[in-house]
């Protein structure tokens, strides 16, 4: 089966440089990649699409003129109170804070939002409820949902820092017979 994932278009939050909120939009930018998106999609069957429930996801689905099924557990990380600040804010605001979380984020717990290990936990789940289905899906997702799910071709959510995804592109994870590789990683057509 293949996991086809599209990163959401460019959103207001990418261009102004700061941890993303739930309900940031595409730019205009980014309503182009996913029309980019949406011919490359046309050379892929799938039986279904699942898709964050986040605003910019949401836009994204609009624009690949798909209909999908609403995934908590394919929705970014939860950027809890860094959410909406920059890097220098973030530092500024939550010196403690962020020291700790660039240090270890995988298993720190931003405050009101999750560690990488935990999102990586809840896209486990699905990915393992995706698999007994055996059906090639769509899912219509985020960078760090993307690079968690390469990683989890390894068991092991410490190569998240090694993958790369930009807006608008498309990864492919394919299982047979539970060995899982990586088919393709963040195509693009400009």
């Amino acid at each position: 089966m293949d996991i086809i994932m599209v990163r959401h278009g460019q959103s207001e939050d990418n261009v102004s440089k700061i941890f993303s909120r739930d309900d940031t939009k595409l730019t205009e930018t980014g309503i182009q990649q996913i029309k980019n998106a949406r011919h490359i999609l046309k050379n892929y069957d799938f039986k279904n699409v699942y898709y964050s429930p986040l605003t910019r996801t949401n836009e994204t689905l609009q624009h690949l003129e798909l209909e999908g099924i609403e995934e908590e557990r394919i929705r970014e990380v939860n950027f809890g109170k860094f959410a909406g600040l920059t890097y220098d804010e973030l530092i500024k605001i939550y010196p403690d804070e962020s020291k700790s979380w660039f240090e270890d984020p995988h298993t720190y717990e931003v405050p009101e939002g999750e560690s990488l290990n935990m999102v990586y936990d809840r896209i486990d789940n699905f990915l393992e409820y995706a698999i007994e289905k055996g059906e090639d899906i769509v899912l219509v997702t985020h960078e760090g949902i993307i690079k968690l799910i390469c990683s989890w071709v390894f068991d092991d959510p410490a190569f998240f820092f090694k993958f790369k995804a930009d807006n608008g592109s498309i990864s492919i994870v394919t299982v047979n017979d539970h060995n899982k590789y990586i088919k393709k990683l963040n195509s693009s057509v400009l």
